[in-house]
């Protein structure tokens, strides 16, 4: 089967067609450049209304990193075209695999995305012979999608907590769907004071926030107070390390109690140190 083949199977654009495809780069690093023109009569798109307009001149070729073939770089190749667009002006034409200016195809951006779960983002460039630029901007691009297409419909349990993410102190506010059917991360707040988690509700809406059954979170009076104002008819389920905490500081100064008592009527503190 031919290369064209098969990339007209799984990434087909409609107003484009694939032509030459070329054997390129060395054998230590081999590559594959395959020739994209558009259709005949096809009138180019403007990248900023989207709207069909008519061609103004155009580019040298450009080469776009498409997802690689047993182990051997793909790239699609074209000059792409400027359009005279009266609302917009003079625009490069909308390119379907393009990432913007970026020369990553939008299928090797999610190729990249995806491996990224699994490897670090260092990892998973050197495995595929890529920048660490690359993996950041194909990551981004996958949670630029997801918070755009998000559904929060369905929300009645959340858990939120706090990470450190810089020497001094320096925490961000973590906030997650905990429900059975689905754990997922809803939003992330810099810093961890009041005014964050109040961010987070005001982003999350009063009529969804009215709606929790419950929350979990551990025991900072400014979380209990927040949660208590914007969902109080939620069970709120504290932490168990933070409970296990409180309670050993409590045993251990009644202990310590114990032991100074023990002393004071000049019997054996058995209790010390245990």
């Amino acid at each position: 089967m031919q290369l064209k083949i098969i990339l007209n199977r799984v990434q087909k654009f409609k107003s484009f067609v694939y032509k030459l495809v070329r054997w390129v780069g060395n054998e230590a690093a081999p590559e594959l450049e395959v020739e994209v023109a558009e259709r005949a009569n096809g009138k180019p798109v403007c990248s900023g209304c989207g709207r069909h307009r008519p061609g103004y001149d155009r580019l040298a070729k450009r080469r776009f990193e498409f997802v690689p073939l047993w182990g051997i770089k793909v790239f699609l190749v074209y000059a792409p075209r400027r359009v005279e667009c009266p609302s917009c002006g003079i625009r490069v034409e909308q390119m379907p695999w393009a990432m913007g200016k970026r020369p990553l195809t939008r299928a090797y951006g999610w190729f990249l995305a995806s491996w990224a779960r699994r490897l670090s983002w260092k990892e998973t460039a050197e495995v595929f012979r890529t920048s660490w630029e690359s993996v950041f901007r194909s990551v981004e691009m996958a949670v630029e999608w997801g918070r755009a297409h998000q559904d929060l419909s369905g929300v009645q349990a959340i858990g939120i907590d706090e990470i450190a993410w810089k020497k001094g102190h320096k925490y961000l506010t973590l906030v997650y769907q905990i429900d059975a059917h689905c754990k997922r991360l809803l939003w992330i707040g810099k810093e961890r004071k009041m005014k964050t988690l109040l961010r987070f509700f005001r982003w999350f809406g009063a009529e969804r926030s009215q709606q929790l059954r419950y929350i979990c979170s551990d025991m900072w009076k400014p979380y209990l107070k927040v949660i208590a104002k914007k969902a109080g008819q939620a069970v709120h389920v504290l932490d168990r390390f933070h409970i296990m905490a409180h309670f050993s500081k409590a045993l251990n100064e009644v202990r310590a109690g114990e032991v100074k008592e023990l002393k004071a009527k000049g019997y054996e503190p058995v209790l010390t140190k245990s």
